[in-house]
């Protein structure tokens, strides 16, 4: 017995043709349930971070500044990420990366109570998003072990609905406990609901590595596993074109969520209360984004559902700057949000359906980094290029590349990806 299913049990075997019904499969329950709670408590450091940053600076590029110093410690996390969850306890792994987030995001209100400490921020941030980002390749590992290939793209959908609907609950909540006891006390919030998320986890039965896997009891070093995950893609016609397409969006689009926080605040007026509001409307959108995104795929392929999804999100994007009221704010983040999390499903689920498992941590490692490796700059340079010419014109032009991402992949292989 692996080491994986030691002391755990062993989940069933999906492939054996077993299709229950996703509610009736207990592991994948209380693996559902885990992620909602974690979900929930992150969309208050989605808010109070940058909050606590502008509290104490005023400057929308230091909070992109952030934002990069985050991103660029999550890009250098996904090198060894995929090394790591195709060699460890995937079990303990996620464990041990919830407990260490409870942790760190813990500190944050403790130090808060001496005064603000931004400096803590630059330190606290990039170290939860390297242990985020091995959470998530092994987060994405583990699925289709708990349920099986066929019912991948409905587990993601359900899996991303609920952890939206959480994303709700969770900026309107925030929104309040900033405006009541400070942005810090929100993080503490975060905090705790890892610790949650930690002790489910640690419920589950995952499946042990494949017995057929053809280089088990191999250590090549790390470099070889990185240049295995790209080569895989590079052999992938699909896969790379949605690295390469993926790489240009994440440069466009990981500084959003501070553009957005920063237009409501600075050039509207508004608290951190209407920022929790508008936040947890736009996660309303990711919730009929999840809900669509299986019906759609199978009418449409996943091709053309991500195509279409990118364009509009472009859409989205280039009106917020120009969106003069907090309705029109929040309901083209919906719009931006919904579509984002149709297109993230899609590939995804491609990416999880073509890739033999006992590659699947090496592959996501290897397009995450190439995905997101210019993603901080980008962020970097959204915010500097905002505050130095305002919200609208930023947006406009952020917007209309997004839209030509979409127009270039009617010219990749992308377009016929799964076609129904």
């Amino acid at each position: 017995m692996t080491q994986e299913a030691r002391g755990t049990g062993r989940a069933p075997d999906r492939s054996s043709g077993e299709r229950r019904p996703l509610w009736r499969q207990r592991d994948f329950g209380v693996f559902w349930a885990a992620q909602t709670l974690s979900v929930l408590g992150d969309s208050f450091a989605l808010i109070a971070l940058p909050l606590l940053v502008l509290e104490a600076t005023g400057s929308i590029a230091r909070m992109g500044l952030l934002t990069a110093v985050g991103g660029a410690a999550a890009v250098l996390a996904a090198v060894f990420a995929g090394t790591v969850v195709d060699r460890v306890d995937r079990r303990g792994l996620l464990i041990g990366c919830d407990l260490a987030r409870m942790v760190l995001y813990g500190l944050i209100p403790l130090v808060w109570l001496l005064g603000p400490q931004v400096w803590l921020l630059y330190a606290v941030l990039p170290l939860c998003e390297a242990v985020g980002m091995f959470f998530a390749v092994g987060y994405v590992t583990v699925v289709r072990g708990l349920v099986g290939t066929e019912q991948l793209t409905e587990a993601n959908a359900r899996l991303n609905a609920t952890a939206a609907a959480a994303g709700v609950l969770g900026p309107l909540c925030a929104g309040v406990v900033a405006a009541w006891s400070g942005p810090a006390a929100a993080v503490g919030v975060d905090a705790a609901s890892f610790g949650v998320s930690a002790g489910l986890v640690a419920a589950v039965r995952f499946r042990p590595r494949p017995a057929d896997d053809p280089e088990k009891g191999e250590r090549p070093g790390l470099w070889q596993d990185l240049r295995t995950g790209v080569a895989f893609l590079r052999g992938q016609p699909v896969l790379r074109a949605l690295t390469v397409l993926l790489c240009c969006f994440s440069f466009l689009t990981l500084g959003l969520n501070d553009l957005v926080i920063y237009h409501l605040k600075h050039d509207l007026g508004h608290d951190d209360g209407t920022v929790g509001t508008v936040m947890a409307v736009g996660a309303l959108g990711t919730i009929t984004g999840a809900l669509l995104v299986a019906p759609v795929r199978r009418t449409l392929g996943s091709g053309r559902t991500w195509t279409g999804a990118v364009a509009v999100c472009g859409l989205a994007f280039a009106c917020l700057g120009r969106a003069g009221g907090v309705p029109a704010v929040a309901l083209l983040s919906a719009a931006f949000l919904a579509c984002v999390g149709m297109a993230g499903t899609c590939s995804m689920s491609l990416r999880q359906e073509v890739t033999p498992e006992y590659l699947l941590g090496r592959v996501t490692s290897a397009y995450w980094t190439l995905q997101y490796s210019a993603a901080p700059v980008g962020a970097a340079v959204l915010t500097w290029a905002a505050e130095e010419h305002g919200t609208t014109p930023v947006a406009l032009v952020a917007g209309t590349c997004c839209v030509l991402i979409a127009v270039a992949a009617l010219f990749t292989p992308v377009r016929r990806a799964g076609r129904a």
